[in-house]
C-alpha cells in the first residue's frame, strides 16, 4: 500500500511538472521578450508528499490516497517499502486512542444511568400496587369497579409514557458533546426528586400506616403517571420546540478557500450549534480538496523567491564612511555600490509588478485545459453510453443465459473513457476523490437505473457535498471546539467560535435576527374609482 502511494503521489507530481514545462513553453512563444531569470521561475520541485491525513485516520492526502494511473494502465504496482514512525506519530497516535476510549466510557455511563433511571420510574408506579398485597393483605379493603378501571388508566398510561420517552430520549446517538446537555441534565434531576419525594410520602403515609383504602393507593399511583406525563410535555417544550423558531443568523467559514455558508438557528447552546454547523456542513459544504490551494502556494513560493532583501543599513553606512574619509575613491565605489543597489531593486520592483501577468496567463491556461478536458470526456461518455445501447439491442435477441448484468456492463465500456476521465480528474485536482472502483460503481449505478450520460457526469464535472464522497474520506475523527464563552451557555449576538478538524477550521460567527414591526395601511376602495368624460366634438 505505501509503494502505491508514493507510485501515485510522484506520478502526480511530474504530471504537474510535465504541465508546467507546456506551459512555459507556451509563455515563451507569447512573450519572447522576458529574460531568462523570469524563466528559470517556471520550474516546479519534485518534492515527496506528506503523510499527513486529510480528515481522518484512514484518509491520507490527495497524492497519497489511490494510484491516479488507473486511466492508463491496471497492472499492479508490487515492491518493498518501509515506513517508520516517529516520536510525534506514536504519542499522537497513542492520544487519540485514549479519546476514544474516554468518549466511549462516558457515552456508556450516560446510557447506563438512563436505563437505570427509566427502571426506576416505570417500576415504581407498579410498585406501589403490588407492596400492600405482600405486606398486609389481610387488612386491604376490596377494589371496586372504580379502582378496577384506574388499573386500566394506569396501564395504558404507562404504555403511552414508554414509548413516548423511547422516541424521545432513546434515539440512536449523534455525536459525543463536550460538556453535559444542560436541560437534559435538568429534567433528569428533577424526575429523580420526584420519584424520590413520592417514595417518601409512600413510605410515610402508607407503609408505616398500613393503610386499608386500596383505592386511595390506586388513585396515588395515578397522580404519579399523570405527573410523569407532564414533565415529558416538558421535555419536548424544552429539548424540540423551544430551538424551532429562528433566532439568530450564522455566518459559517471555511479558513482554506473562504467557503462560506449561513444558517438560522434558534435558541441553541453553543455546542448544540456547533452540532447543527458540522451537520449541515457534511451536506452544504463541498469536499475539502487541499490540491486546489497548492497552485496559489506555489505561486507565492516562486514569488518570495523571485524577490531578494537588500539591507539598506550598510548601504548608507559604506557612504557615511566615504563621506567622512572624503577620499575620491571611497566616494566612487560608494556611488556605483548605491547605483547598482537602485538597479537591483528597481528590477526586483519590475518583476513584481509583472506576477499579475503570469498569473493571468496561469489561470487562462488551466481553464482552457480544463474545457479542452472536459469536451474530450463527455464525448467518451456518450460514445460509451451508446455503445451501452447497441449492447442492450443485442442482447434482447440472445438467450437469458447469456444476458449481460450492469456490472459487466460498466467494466466492458469502462476503459474507452478510463483515459479522458483520469485526465480531467488530474487537471482539475479531483483524482483523490473518485477511485476506480467507485467509478465502476457507479457506472453500474446509471446503467441500472437508464440514466443519461449527463447524470453519470454530474457527480464529477461538479464538486458535490462531503457527505456524497467515500466515508473514508470526509469523516472526520475528531472536531474541536474552541471557545471564549462556556460552551454550556447560548448563543448571542456576536459570539464568535470555532469548529477545529485536521486540515482545516470553520469560523462562526453569530447574529441576531432583528425585531421586524410592521404596521397597516388602510386604502379605500373609493379612492380608486374615477370618471372619464370624452367631448363630442374634435378638432378638424
Amino acid at each position: 500500500m505505501d509503494t502505491e502511494s508514493t507510485y501515485s503521489g510522484y506520478s502526480y507530481y511530474s504530471g504537474r511538472s510535465r504541465g508546467s514545462h507546456r506551459h512555459g513553453e507556451r509563455s515563451r512563444d507569447r512573450h519572447k521578450s522576458r529574460s531568462k531569470d523570469s524563466r528559470s521561475e517556471k520550474s516546479v520541485t519534485i518534492n515527496t508528499p506528506p503523510a499527513e491525513p486529510l480528515l481522518g485516520d484512514s484518509a491520507v492526502r490527495g497524492e497519497q490516497v489511490q494510484d491516479d494511473n488507473w486511466g492508463e494502465t491496471t497492472t499492479a504496482v508490487t515492491g518493498t517499502s518501509e515506513h517508520s514512525l516517529s516520536q510525534e506519530d506514536i504519542v499522537r497516535i497513542t492520544k487519540d486512542l485514549e479519546d476514544s476510549v474516554g468518549l466511549d466510557c462516558r457515552r456508556y455511563f450516560t446510557r447506563t444511568l438512563a436505563i437505570i433511571l427509566g427502571l426506576l420510574v416505570f417500576l415504581t408506579p407498579l410498585a406501589f400496587l403490588v407492596l400492600p398485597h405482600i405486606l398486609w393483605p389481610d387488612k386491604l379493603q376490596s377494589c371496586g369497579t372504580a379502582c378496577e378501571g384506574l388499573f386500566i388508566s394506569v396501564a395504558f398510561k404507562l404504555l403511552i409514557l414508554l414509548l413516548a420517552v423511547w422516541a424521545l430520549f432513546f434515539r440512536p446517538a449523534r455525536a459525543g458533546l463536550p460538556r453535559v446537555y444542560v436541560f437534559r441534565a435538568l429534567l433528569a434531576v428533577l424526575v429523580l426528586l420526584f420519584v424520590i419525594s413520592y417514595w417518601l410520602f409512600y413510605g410515610v403515609r402508607i407503609l408505616d400506616s398500613q393503610d386499608e383504602n386500596y383505592q386511595g393507593i390506586v388513585q396515588y399511583a395515578v397522580s404519579l403517571v399523570d405527573a410523569l406525563l407532564f414533565i415529558h410535555y416538558l421535555a419536548i417544550v424544552l429539548l424540540e420546540l423551544r430551538q424551532l423558531q429562528p433566532c439568530y443568523s450564522v455566518c459559517v467559514t471555511r479558513s482554506t478557500d473562504g467557503e462560506t455558508r449561513h444558517y438560522n438557528l434558534g435558541q441553541l447552546s453553543i455546542q448544540r450549534a456547533a452540532l447543527a454547523i458540522i451537520e449541515h456542513y457534511y451536506c452544504d459544504f463541498p469536499v475539502h480538496n487541499p490540491a486546489l490551494l497548492s497552485a496559489s502556494k506555489s505561486r507565492a513560493a516562486k514569488h518570495l523567491a523571485g524577490l531578494k532583501v537588500y539591507n539598506v543599513d550598510d548601504i548608507f553606512k559604506a557612504k557615511l564612511k566615504a563621506y567622512l574619509l572624503d577620499s575620491p575613491g571611497n566616494n566612487a565605489a560608494a556611488g556605483i555600490a548605491h547605483s547598482q543597489s537602485r538597479a537591483m531593486i528597481a528590477a526586483a520592483a519590475r518583476r513584481r509588478d509583472t506576477s499579475h501577468n503570469e498569473l493571468y496567463y496561469e489561470e487562462a491556461e488551466h481553464e482552457r485545459r480544463v474545457r479542452k478536458r472536459r469536451a474530450r470526456l463527455v464525448v467518451a461518455v456518450e460514445e460509451a453510453f451508446t455503445h451501452i445501447k447497441r449492447m442492450q439491442e443485442e442482447e434482447q435477441k440472445k438467450a437469458p443465459g447469456d444476458v449481460m448484468d450492469p456490472r459487466e456492463a460498466a467494466q466492458a465500456i469502462f476503459p474507452s473513457m478510463a483515459r479522458a476521465l483520469q485526465k480531467y480528474l488530474r487537471t482539475t485536482k479531483q483524482q483523490h476523490c473518485h477511485s476506480m472502483e467507485s467509478i465502476q460503481q457507479h457506472l453500474a449505478f446509471c446503467i441500472t437505473n437508464n440514466m443519461t450520460p449527463k447524470a453519470f457526469l454530474e457527480s464529477y464535472l461538479t464538486p458535490g457535498p462531503t457527505v456524497q464522497y467515500s466515508r473514508d474520506f470526509w469523516r472526520a475523527r475528531q472536531w474541536t471546539l474552541i471557545s471564549e464563552a462556556s460552551v454550556t451557555s447560548g448563543l448571542k449576538d456576536g459570539t464568535i467560535f470555532l469548529l477545529k478538524c485536521v486540515d482545516f477550521s470553520l469560523v462562526v460567527t453569530s447574529k441576531k435576527i432583528p425585531y421586524i414591526q410592521m404596521s397597516e395601511e388602510y386604502i379605500d376602495p373609493k379612492s380608486h374609482k374615477f370618471v372619464l368624460r370624452l367631448q363630442s366634438e374634435t378638432s378638424v
